[in-house]
């Protein structure tokens, strides 16, 4: 039998296989070699996607920028919360529009200051960043564990426990989301709090997050549901039922690591879903109000007369952050998800 590494015949040479011969060299020069996990390889894919990396580093700068917005804010000098109107009302005219051109942008106040109540709007920003990033992903965590729990018990056990996950997914699917989410918060609200009375901060956060989770774990869970079916006849779990393991042993040690690249990728999709969501309930005044900060408010705020009319610029800072971060978002997760697919080509 003739090798293929060796020449056929004088002046012949034969074509060998970069990681072929990357190998034969390792082994020629006694190195050991060393096999690479799934996830070493998909990290060695995801490294090679410059769009990725850029992107990730990207939504890391945007939640880095909202867990340290109290730093950022305390360094820069000022806060959300501060009434410049009232404070110094020299920088306003009589209809509480800034005199400066560009809503007031300066040294002092980098983004401007907001016409009506004059909040400095830099930190209004980092501010509004921090809470909406906080409620997503709060919101994210809570209908990714509902649908990994559900949608991999349906598929793995089968029968009526199968039934029961389906029908109630159906049910839930059949309620238009948006609809639901602006008729659903007042209800949810005069839940803990009297009408009457002020509506606590919390008490908005816990709504806000109830309200988008009742409705969005459902994609997931049907999404898991197929592939824990899929692998329910699969011969590794059918070896460990005969071994005696339980369905709940089954399901966290062999199930569970075979549905983790569906749910990275169903995730870094449902997070900015759940960004524009938050800020579109805010927009509508039924998420957070002033003096809270909100992306969705500071949209809210530019819409008005009186900052359309009188200071273009204020939509500016907002409305690009929130571009960019959905974008990068959005990137990440087409990076990741052709990461765990080599056969996926960009």
């Amino acid at each position: 039998m003739t090798s293929p590494t060796k020449a056929e015949g004088p002046g012949s040479a034969v074509a060998l296989d970069p990681e072929v011969a990357s190998t034969a060299a390792e082994t020629d020069k006694g190195k050991e070699l060393v096999g690479r996990s799934p996830g070493q390889l998909m990290w060695i894919r995801f490294k090679r996607d410059r769009v990725g990396v850029i992107s990730a580093c990207v939504v890391v700068f945007f939640f880095v920028v909202g867990l340290l917005a109290p730093l950022i804010a305390k360094l820069y000098g000022k806060d959300p919360y501060t009434v410049f109107a009232d404070e110094r009302p020299d920088l306003f005219d009589s209809a509480g529009v800034p005199l400066q051109p560009n809503g007031g942008i300066s040294g002092e106040f980098w983004f401007g200051l907001e016409p009506g109540n004059g909040y400095d709007v830099f930190t209004k920003l980092l501010y509004g960043i921090r809470n909406s990033l906080g409620i997503s992903v709060a919101v994210t965590l809570a209908t990714v564990l509902t649908g990994v729990l559900l949608g991999v018990m349906a598929g793995y056990m089968g029968g009526k426990v199968d039934f029961a996950v389906s029908r109630v997914v159906d049910f839930l699917l059949a309620f238009p989301a948006q609809l639901f989410f602006i008729a659903s918060m007042p209800v949810v609200v005069s839940l803990f709090v009297d009408p009457k009375d002020e509506t606590p901060v919390y008490v908005r956060v816990v709504a806000l997050i109830a309200v988008q989770w009742v409705l969005g774990w459902m994609s997931l869970a049907r999404i898991l549901r197929g592939t824990a079916l899929s692998l329910a006849g699969r011969e590794f779990i059918e070896a460990a039922r005969v071994s005696g393991a339980s369905p709940w042993r089954i399901i966290r040690k062999e199930v569970l690591p075979n549905v983790v690249t569906p749910i990275l990728v169903q995730s870094t999709y449902m997070l900015p879903a759940f960004v524009t969501a938050e800020a579109g309930l805010s927009f509508l005044g039924v998420g957070l109000v002033e003096p809270t900060p909100d992306w969705g408010q500071m949209f809210s705020k530019a819409s008005t007369e009186l900052v359309m009319q009188n200071d273009i610029t204020y939509m500016f800072f907002p409305g690009i952050s929130m571009i960019i971060f959905i974008v990068a978002f959005n990137l990440l997760g087409d990076s990741v998800r052709d990461a765990f697919d080599p056969k996926t080509a960009r």
